[in-house]
């Protein structure tokens, strides 16, 4: 199977007037250069799919709310779920197709940390049913 994507497990500092969230460090291996950094927020059961960057390096963190990433070539699809109960960055390298559903009633809220700055010219999208996912398996 492609591999789709790196997870990396993330600190998580307990405070008690309020959790630290860590989320890159550029010593990190999955960091490589800082272009532009971005919130989306997605709805629960909404979807965000399908799109492929040509050049981007993305880097996902999911700090409030939980959301389900799938990743596909085409053919083999890859999904993960995370959020605060599930603390991890997702790296996802250029050339990948993607998509995403908002999981909880809480805000559903996707940071991407990204390599470039984002250009229409190097990104491909689709229409949601393009690719066969069953979204309701998240």
């Amino acid at each position: 199977m492609t591999n789709f994507f790196s997870s990396s497990k993330l600190l998580r500092i307990n405070n008690e007037d309020g959790d630290i969230l860590r989320v890159l460090r550029k010593t990190e291996e999955s960091f490589t250069e800082f272009g532009e950094a971005y919130f989306s927020i997605i709805h629960m059961n909404s979807i965000k799919a399908w799109k492929k960057h040509n050049a981007m390096t993305m880097n996902l963190i999911v700090p409030t709310g939980c959301v389900g990433f799938v990743f596909t070539d085409g053919k083999d699809f890859k999904s993960v779920k995370i959020g605060p109960n599930n603390y991890l960055r997702i790296t996802v390298p250029p050339g990948v197709w993607f998509g995403f559903k908002g999981l909880s009633s809480d805000i559903n809220l996707v940071l991407n940390i990204a390599d470039m700055v984002h250009s229409s010219e190097e990104v491909e999208k689709k229409e949601k049913n393009y690719f066969k996912f069953d979204w309701s398996s998240l």
